[in-house]
């Protein structure tokens, strides 16, 4: 079994920062990609920011300045440091790991329970 937890939401002013942090563990080989993502009530979840294992980085155009998306490869951990935090930036956001649990095994996504991004105005 394969478990993901995030950590770090909570509430903050407009212009606030947060930090997110993600860890996966279990029955682990590898791990491909680590996402971040969110859903805002009455919408759809939506991809924040991702990071591969070679440290490549994605973020979606909405956060893109303010949001960095890493990871540690070795500890299967990945982090999302977010400045400049919008009341629009509200949501649940949600850790996603691909995971591939044996040497030629495909990949399977594993999601966290989400943690709670809370910006006042």
């Amino acid at each position: 079994q394969v478990h993901v937890v995030e950590s770090g939401g909570g509430l903050v002013q407009t212009g606030g920062s947060l930090r997110l942090s993600c860890v996966a563990s279990g029955s682990i080989f590898s791990i491909n990609v680590m996402g971040w993502y969110r859903q805002a009530p009455g919408k759809q979840r939506e991809v924040v920011a991702t990071v591969t294992s070679g440290g490549s980085t994605y973020h979606e155009d909405s956060v893109k300045g303010r949001f960095t998306a890493s990871g540690d490869n070795a500890k299967n951990t990945a982090f999302l440091q977010m400045n400049s935090l919008k009341p629009e930036d509200t949501a649940v956001y949600y850790c996603a790991a691909d995971v591939t649990r044996r040497l030629g095994g495909g990949a399977f996504r594993y999601w966290g329970q989400g943690t709670q991004v809370t910006v006042s105005s």
